[in-house]
């Protein structure tokens, strides 16, 4: 990780004095064309976002988000280039690794995402810290730090030169994405105070059109040395969880991933600059920032529209009762699982000192039902004294909730 002394050894970092304004425009403008549809865009995601945390007994509205956590992960890995699968990312938070070395550095990086986010949930960048520098850092340096050594090193593509990735710490070299050449590195800091400026104590519609558009704009000053990818969806899916109130039931790195193509060709495009004295006032094109911000909110409403319909009550459970009389008929699942997991469905979870009378059975037959279900994953509890919740695990996900990701292969 480098000490203080290496530090004060360390060369000079460049700083080629480029103006701020090269970032230009920060934000959509307010007289833009296409800036009342993005505006309405942004009112119709709030609203369906709302009713779809509202709509669920918040119990199971946390049990959704535990698997979201792994769902984000996986799509977000996926855009990487990095397959793991939610199940085997389940695995590694029962510390379950492959024996594959780098089968298993893949579960750990699935495990720090997965810390991070759920850093995230429980309020680590709340009051807009995730549009600050600090906010933008600290996330990078909690993912980094729970990384395994051989995954802590970036390659240059051309060159094959390899540079260790410090976590949290800014690059210090030049860099090269694509087509674009990223600004020096000793520019940064005024870069980056610049970005906090222009995304600082905006409104409820500004902070949402934020989302999208300091997602490019973290990308284009690629702080740090790897992981820029990662780090700007998760601090969209922060901004998005604080602005709208979510619940981390639904994501947008599904989406993403699942056009990765549309998503990457906008990325690039919002790279380009200024076409003309009718795209926008800025050194960058506002057109190419208008279509990725519009990408970014139509691809936010269909996870919102998907998980909405994946969880519409009746068909979740008639899917949950499918699968408990499978269960039932093919292993050893008591028929009383059913009552348990229909009163779970409807309340999101149970006091262990009601469920002999809600089935109808001794103490000892509860205990026997509940083990049954625990032992699948589908039923939960912090402690032998605590109330027994619905859990969603990846392994059944696709009979429950098909279409969350692929199922399981290999």
């Amino acid at each position: 990780m480098g000490t203080r002394e290496d530090a004060e050894q360390a060369p000079e970092i460049a700083d080629r004095s480029e103006p701020v304004g090269l970032m230009e425009p920060m934000m959509v403008r307010s007289e833009a064309p296409g800036r009342a549809e993005l505006a309405d865009l942004v009112l119709t995601l709030a609203q369906r976002s709302t009713a779809l945390s509202a709509g669920l007994a918040p119990a199971i509205r946390g049990a959704l988000a535990d698997l979201v956590r792994s769902m984000n992960c996986y799509y977000s890995n996926l855009i990487e280039g990095h397959d793991t699968h939610p199940v085997d990312i389940e695995r590694a938070l029962a510390e379950d690794y492959s024996a594959d070395p780098k089968q298993r550095d893949l579960q750990l990086e699935a495990k720090a995402h997965i810390a991070v986010q759920r850093w995230i949930d429980e309020g680590g960048l709340r009051e807009g810290r995730a549009l600050m520098t600090e906010g933008i850092v600290e996330i990078h340096k909690r993912f980094c730090d729970l990384l395994p050594e051989d995954l802590l090193w970036a390659e240059d593509p051309e060159s094959g030169r390899r540079e260790q990735v410090v976590p949290g710490a800014l690059r210090r070299s030049d860099v090269q994405v694509g087509r674009l050449v990223a600004i020096s590195p000793g520019a940064l800091p005024r870069f980056l105070k610049r970005f906090e400026e222009a995304y600082g104590g905006l409104g409820k519609i500004d902070s949402v059109l934020a989302a999208a558009a300091a997602h490019h704009r973290l990308l284009w000053l690629h702080p740090f040395t790897d992981g820029n990818g990662r780090v700007a969806r998760l601090m969209s899916y922060a901004v998005l969880r604080e602005c709208l109130d979510t619940g981390g039931v639904w994501s947008v790195a599904r989406g993403l991933a699942r056009q990765e193509s549309a998503y990457k060709t906008h990325l690039a495009n919002c790279d380009s600059e200024r076409r003309g004295d009718l795209d926008g006032r800025g050194t960058l094109s506002e057109e190419a920032l208008i279509a990725f911000t519009r990408f970014f909110l139509k691809t936010c409403i269909d996870q919102v529209e998907f998980m909405t319909r994946l969880i519409q009550p009746d068909k979740l459970r008639a899917r949950v009762m499918l699968w408990a009389d499978e269960e039932i008929e093919t292993s050893d699942l008591p028929k009383q699982a059913k009552v348990f997991l229909d009163r779970l469905l409807s309340v999101g979870q149970i006091a262990r000192g009601d469920l002999p009378d809600l089935l109808n059975k001794t103490e000892r037959t509860a205990q026997r039902v509940t083990k049954a279900l625990t032992d699948r994953g589908v039923v939960v509890s912090e402690s032998t004294r605590s109330p027994l919740r619905l859990a969603f695990p990846a392994s059944i996900a696709g009979r429950w909730l098909p279409g969350l990701f692929p199922d399981q292969h290999g």
